[in-house]
């Protein structure tokens, strides 16, 4: 078991703020000198040898090490390359990292999402640096006329006893041209001398020096821009418009219209965005236009007599329920939350009769290039796409709506051309955390066993709100899951750990209320309920969890948190725990009142998820996940009136400031396992440690979000 400690001052925060799977940093020159172009950023391969997809030895004695997966702030650039070099058995400091741009020939699942980008590529990655590996021992036996098997590596050189040694750079023109094995031993992990360590990203100096590296910085010369007018509110569609001030605008190219939109295309982003606000679009109801009080309603609504889908069906809950000796009831909400990344949206596209070139920060480059396919009705493979790094994404960049949008404008005015959209665009056009409400009910007998337990669950635009083969289904022996939808005009996606992300709170939130009312603590009745644990199966016929790695995480949060020791007057904790992209995440919130107020003060974590391939990027992943999660916990919500988005930037969508991190320890739990995902399952759990941690101290139970609303100004440090 490995642990760290964080307190933030504002220069960590900006330090970590680059390098944490929030994204926070903004990365572009705003005096314009740092430009790129993505095509011609890769000097490295000049005179190297291909050993395979991953990775090229350079007869200079360094190596280049391809990352082939979207880099949005979770660290793979840095990670993968060094799972390829702890196999090559290379110097670490010799290795150069370079984007990989989108081939699913190459490589498979280029998609940054989901968590599972390390789960998946862990072996493959090994193999790559191992395969290389033995290729250069085959080479320097070859050369010196001696078994393979009798030679060692060691920071990129190979050794022979009779003390003979060659570096890979000198062995690299003969082992490239030798075929590659089909079969290579792997490290014990015992021998692993990068993976494990602190290891700083990649791309950190260029970061902090504001050198160009995301979406924003990309140029092109004679690219124009382009910004796109949509409707301003959600069921509102154009009905006509007047481009004739926007065109005698200086600078301005054309202006152009497709399907709901209206595009102001010119030789300048500031042209273009003062040109679009001249420009005068009427628009038209196609669909209802809703608020958040209607939402409100809605919810209460099919809450009560909502025609539902059954998820899961365990035992009887009804008889369950008839002979409770208590049932605990109740209810909770999430709003709509923007994504809200520090770089908005934007994308390059040159749509040229014979190719189409993509260039852009997108989490899905697959699926962005089958989608340009589709639109202009062209073959995929006369369509290239280059990743450039994302300054954020939390599920935005999923859809790559904006891509569309420049391959399209690109198409119709037929020259190259960078979409870009503004804050307030994103903010008031793009997709949102689906709001839901989830009404839980758990029937307790006489000794405060859980013995039924009942979700429904009510979502907007969220296709299933629940997840119905997670705990506590297998842990209680009458479960009923049930789901109800509304559909709306209102663009929903996937938003950091989709569903989870409210619904881990909130179950965490009642199984507090639960040990209250069996007179049990919190971590004694999870515990319980875990050593009687007989986990669903899911739908390819594995376990959902493992109830023993959900024990030690749980046991280890508690020890390093002091859970079952006397707490000093005036300090009071709350207990989570959650697993999700195939991590266990247990949360302690350590709640103090002064002078009358409460602040958080110290969040705990303890964190399974496998072998920490990069210790630096891994601490970064779970504290990244307790800010964000905590700040949107507190402050996040989109409301709506009349189809029109009432928050449209920073100044109104509130976000957790510097001030109010608390200090967070976090400790992982060392079992040999192969790595899962770390980029979000630390993110589910948090806002229910916290909403325990201050029911502790307050006596008031948090079950709507954001928390600020229910605080009634009694908190101080987050307030």
């Amino acid at each position: 078991m490995q642990s760290y400690s964080t307190t933030y001052s504002r220069r960590d925060f900006l330090k970590n703020s680059a390098l944490i799977g929030g994204g926070l940093f903004l990365g572009f020159d705003l005096l314009g000198a740092g430009k790129f172009n993505a095509a011609v950023a890769n000097p490295a391969l000049e005179g190297a040898f291909d050993f395979n997809a991953y990775l090229s030895i350079n007869s200079d004695g360094t190596a280049t090490i391809f990352s082939p997966n979207p880099e949005v702030g979770q660290g793979v650039k840095t990670s993968f390359p060094m799972t390829v070099a702890e196999e090559l058995d290379f110097d670490w400091t010799k290795v150069k990292v370079v984007q990989a741009p989108l081939d699913t020939i190459k490589f498979d699942r280029q998609v940054a999402g989901g968590s599972y980008s390390t789960p998946h590529s862990w072996m493959r990655l090994r193999q790559a640096g191992a395969t290389a590996r033995r290729m250069l021992m085959e080479a320097a036996a070859n050369r010196w006329g001696v078994d393979t098997h009798t030679l060692t590596t060691d920071n990129g050189v190979v050794r022979h006893p009779n003390g003979k040694q060659a570096t890979y750079g000198e062995l690299a023109a003969d082992a490239a041209q030798l075929t590659p094995p089909t079969d290579v031993p792997l490290k014990d992990r015992k021998d692993f001398k990068i993976i494990g360590t602190f290891v700083r990203g990649v791309d950190n100096h260029e970061i902090i020096t504001g050198k160009p590296l995301f979406g924003m910085d990309f140029y092109r010369e004679g690219m124009l821009h382009a910004m796109v007018q949509h409707p301003p509110a959600f069921g509102l569609q154009l009905k006509s418009f007047d481009s004739a001030a926007a065109k005698a605008m200086p600078g301005i190219v054309d202006v152009v219209s497709f399907k709901n939109n209206v595009a102001v295309v010119g030789r300048s982003t500031w042209e273009v965005m003062k040109a679009r606000e001249v420009l005068k679009a009427e628009y038209e109801p196609a669909a209802a236009l809703e608020s958040s009080a209607d939402h409100d309603r809605i919810f209460k609504e099919l809450m009560a007599k909502g025609e539902a889908q059954t998820r899961r069906k365990d035992g009887d809950t009804a008889a369950a329920f008839a002979a409770a000796a208590k049932i605990v009831e109740a209810e909770y909400q999430c709003p709509f939350l923007s994504h809200a990344p520090m770089e908005p949206m934007n994308f390059f596209a040159d749509v040229r009769p014979d190719k189409v070139e993509l260039i852009g920060p997108t989490q899905v480059p697959a699926s962005t290039r089958t989608q340009v396919a589709k639109l202009l009705d062209i073959p995929e493979e006369k369509i290239t796409v280059e990743m450039t790094r994302m300054g954020g994404g939390f599920g935005r960049r999923l859809r790559p709506d904006f891509a569309l949008e420049a391959a399209e404008i690109s198409s119709i005015i037929k020259a190259p051309v960078k979409v870009i959209w503004t804050r307030e665009d994103d903010m008031t056009g793009g997709i949102y955390r689906p709001a839901a409400r989830y009404r839980f009910r758990a029937a307790l007998d006489k000794a405060g066993n859980i013995t039924g337990y009942e979700l429904r669950g009510v979502g907007i635009n969220t296709g299933n709100p629940v997840r119905e083969h997670n705990f506590p289904a297998g842990a209680v022996p009458n479960v009923l899951i049930e789901s109800v939808e509304h559909s709306s005009p209102i663009t929903t996606g996937p938003w950091r750990a989709p569903i989870t992300n409210f619904l881990a709170g909130a179950e965490q939130t009642f199984l507090d209320e639960v040990a209250e009312a069996a007179g049990k603590d919190p971590v004694t009745m999870r515990l319980e309920l875990f050593r009687q644990a007989k986990p669903p199966l899911n739908n390819e016929g594995r376990p959902t969890y493992d109830p023993e790695r959900f024990i030690k995480t749980i046991e280890l949060a508690a020890e390093k948190s002091g859970w079952f020791k006397k707490r000093k007057k005036g300090v009071s904790l709350g207990f989570s725990i959650y697993y999700s992209h195939l991590s266990y995440v247990a949360q302690v919130a350590e709640v103090v009142k002064r002078k009358g107020k409460f602040t958080l003060q110290k969040v705990y974590c303890a964190v399974d998820c496998g072998i920490v391939v990069n210790m630096s990027g891994a601490l970064n992943q779970v504290v990244g996940s307790v800010v964000d999660g905590l700040g949107h916990a507190m402050y996040g919500q989109i409301t709506f009136k009349n189809g029109e988005p009432e928050q449209k930037n920073f100044n109104t969508y509130r976000l957790i400031r510097i001030h109010e991190i608390p200090e967070v320890e976090v400790y992982f739990v060392d079992n040999g396992i192969d790595p899962t995902g770390l980029g979000e399952p630390a993110l589910p759990p948090l806002s229910g440690a916290v909403a325990n941690a201050f029911y502790k101290a307050m006596g008031k139970r948090f079950r709507h979000q954001p928390f600020v609303n229910e605080a009634d100004g009694l908190m101080e440090g987050v307030l």
